[in-house]
């Protein structure tokens, strides 16, 4: 692993957005721009230094446009499937996945990423 790269973030919307019952269902997109918004503003706590973030978004959600400081994928298929690509695709970088699901974090962790639960991110 190069500790010299800037980390690579990758959170899963869909998961952390879903997280918190605060009517996000109503209004998926409005609930990812605010998370983005959220984590271009705070960063991911805890994670001094260079941090790359990546925000993957699927189903309704599609189509929300980065800002400074957050990069947002658009999922074309399956957003846990776009996220194990990105970090089998990050070579030596260090990558945090930012998720609660289970399977995602096996997939990822398989791959080399480290995992973190939702409530590692500002929500």
């Amino acid at each position: 692993m190069d500790d010299t790269a800037a980390l690579l973030v990758i959170v899963d919307a869909a998961n952390v957005v879903g997280s918190v019952p605060d009517g996000w269902w109503r209004d998926r997109r409005g609930a990812a721009e605010r998370l983005r918004d959220r984590l271009a503003a705070d960063g991911v706590p805890g994670r001094p230094g260079p941090v790359e973030i990546v925000l993957v978004v699927e189903g309704a959600a599609r189509g929300v446009e980065s800002v400074p400081g957050v990069r947002v994928e658009s999922a074309p298929g399956s957003g846990d499937d776009h996220m194990v690509a990105l970090v089998a695709g990050a070579g030596d970088r260090p990558v945090l996945v930012v998720t609660a699901d289970r399977e995602l974090r096996r997939r990822v962790t398989a791959v080399g990423a480290e995992v973190a639960g939702p409530r590692s991110v500002p929500r």
